[in-house]
């Protein structure tokens, strides 16, 4: 009797204790909900997003182990490479885990791509931020002067100078000070993450309240609003921020036939110096200071007068009176951008050839986008979506991949299906040598930084050059392979004649664009997105173990190239 009395007994004790387990979970549903209701039923003023909110985009924005994050070819080295070659490795039978940073990067890859589409599936769904009652108010912390709230249709821009985004942390200030540097005087917010500077303010304005954006790194103060800007004139520097950028010497050039024609805009004065002639320039927006004797001109590079054909500087030296009288000019770049190619849109009808801009890691894509962006006026997109590129004027990269409204999309796959998902391809290689060394220092030290001497001591970079020279060539051997239609664009070669290079780039997108926009575009060939200065110290991180891997697989993609028709490598690629 007593054991059937013990089973009823430790059921009842079971039962107890799932019976508490239920209703504390009743309890703290039905609470959560409470809460939910309680907050619908609230205004909605302005408020920080949730965590699930700016999980993804803070982690891309802030660069989190994710950042131009690249899929990585398969590091074993393909039997295609070994056409008698005989330092190169044999391939592997089975696949080995690799260096640490290489399956670390692997990992990243899989969650950029979750982040990715988590990122859209969030922006899609949650669209632009409610504001409350009392809508967001000029920045009271700002040094600049409040104008008002503008038109900004997107196709026009209503402030033409530089122009870049920041998803997390836009503010008033920040946005001042990145125009204050180049030397522009108004500064304009919009949709609370983009930036755009200007030196000529429109005429015609809108209601206040149509700038209804918050900054989103600045709570309650107004970055404009869908289409709209809001307009904040620059007084001055930011304590700590850079300083204003000054105007940079081209050179000495023979004036042109027509100076009225060539040289829109002019000024005389008893003592023109270069900071007055590049400051007036500025003010006008013109990109081109010139200087002739007492004369200050302003202009854009034209085909009647491009900057190619530079004269020995001498000429330029004398005083100024006599300068007066000569037939050569001093030119300086102002700080200011050429403002005829800076305009940028999505396509207007989704692309009917889906292009891919493709490259190894490190041979300078991101460049070549700038050059494309500017030449053609549409965005490029890219595989992957790296939030830093983003902010620095790329909007194509916020853009899925697949939508076919940019120009082309940046990749760095070499899988076959990856390859034949495009009709065609801009393929675009550089040196290995050069290219390596820019994607070690991306990885060590980010997008614009250089890799540190312990970095190049240690392990990682003779485990980097084993692992990335086969991907290097086994890149061009694939889209030589699966391509269905390419167009092979050497990154020397764009360097040394930019203009015809590029106008070739641009034919093969099937977009004419005028000669002023190309010398625009060469005249703002750097872009604001590279590498600036140089390491402290430059010494020669190749082995000859290294630099005879490398030479075996230079000679195997300069013999493919020549097989399938192309002009081989550049010589200056190995010593023949």
């Amino acid at each position: 009797m007593a054991k059937p009395f013990f089973r009823l007994q430790k059921f009842l004790r079971r039962t107890q204790f799932l019976l508490f387990f239920l209703t504390a979970a009743y309890l703290m549903t039905g609470s959560l909900l409470l809460l939910q209701r309680a907050r619908v039923g609230l205004p909605q003023g302005p408020r920080s997003p949730g965590p699930l909110q700016t999980l993804p985009v803070a982690a891309v924005a802030l660069g989190v182990g994710l950042l131009d994050s690249r899929a990585l070819h398969d590091p074993r080295v393909s039997p295609e490479l070994l056409l008698g070659v005989d330092m190169l490795r044999s391939p592997l039978t089975r696949p080995r885990p690799g260096p640490r940073w290489l399956r670390s990067r692997n990992s990243e890859l899989r969650q950029l791509h979750h982040r990715r589409w988590f990122h859209h599936f969030m922006s899609d769904s949650q669209g632009p931020p409610a504001l409350g009652l009392e809508a967001p108010r000029p920045a009271i912390h700002s040094r600049g002067t409040y104008i008002g709230c503008f038109s900004d249709d997107g196709h026009e821009r209503t402030l033409k100078g530089a122009v870049f985004y920041d998803l997390r942390k836009m503010t008033v200030s920040h946005c001042q000070d990145a125009c204050a540097e180049r030397s522009y005087v108004y500064a304009g917010l919009e949709a609370g993450v983009e930036c755009y500077c200007g030196n000529r303010l429109p005429a015609m304005s809108v209601r206040l309240e149509e700038c209804n954006h918050e900054c989103k790194g600045e709570k309650g103060s107004v970055c404009g609003g869908v289409d709209r800007l809001s307009v904040y004139r620059v007084d001055e520097l930011q304590p700590g921020s850079r300083k204003r950028r000054t105007a940079t010497y081209r050179g000495c050039f023979r004036l042109p036939e027509n100076i009225t024609h060539s040289f829109p805009s002019s000024l005389i004065h008893a003592n023109v110096t270069v900071e007055t002639c590049s400051g007036f320039c500025s003010q006008k927006e013109f990109p081109l200071a010139i200087i002739r004797g007492l004369e200050c001109y302003c202009a854009y590079p034209t085909p009647q007068f491009n900057l190619h054909d530079a004269m020995d500087s001498s000429l330029c030296g004398q005083d100024p009176e006599a300068q007066r009288l000569a037939e050569y000019c001093e030119v300086y770049q102002t700080p200011v951008q050429d403002t005829r190619c800076t305009d940028r849109r999505f396509l207007p009808n989704k692309s009917k050839v889906f292009v891919a801009l493709s490259s190894f890691p490190g041979a300078g894509n991101t460049w070549a986008r700038h050059l494309i962006e500017h030449a053609t006026g549409f965005y490029t997109g890219s595989y992957y979506f790296d939030g830093i590129l983003y902010n620095k004027g790329f909007k194509g990269e916020k853009d899925h991949w697949r939508s076919r409204r940019t120009i082309c999309v940046k990749t760095h796959e070499s899988g076959r299906r990856e390859i034949e998902m495009f009709d065609s391809a801009i393929l675009l290689i550089r040196n290995p040598y050069r290219s390596l060394v820019a994607e070690f220092n991306r990885k060590c030290a980010g997008h614009l930084g250089y890799a540190a001497d312990r970095n190049w001591k240690s392990k990682e970079w003779p485990e980097f050059v084993n692992s990335y020279a086969s991907w290097w060539s086994s890149h061009v051997l694939d889209w030589l392979k699966y391509g269905k239609r390419l167009l092979v664009v050497h990154y020397e070669e764009l360097r040394r004649s930019l203009v015809p290079t590029l106008r070739e780039m641009v034919a093969f997108l099937n977009v004419s664009v005028s000669e002023e926009r190309l010398l625009c575009v060469e005249n703002n060939k750097e872009g604001s997105f590279r590498r600036r200065g140089r390491r402290s110290h430059d010494p020669e991180p190749f082995t000859p173990e290294m630099k005879d891997l490398i030479n075996g697989y230079i000679r195997t993609v300069d013999q493919a190239l020549r097989d399938h028709n192309w002009t081989g490598l550049p010589r200056e690629y190995v010593p023949r």
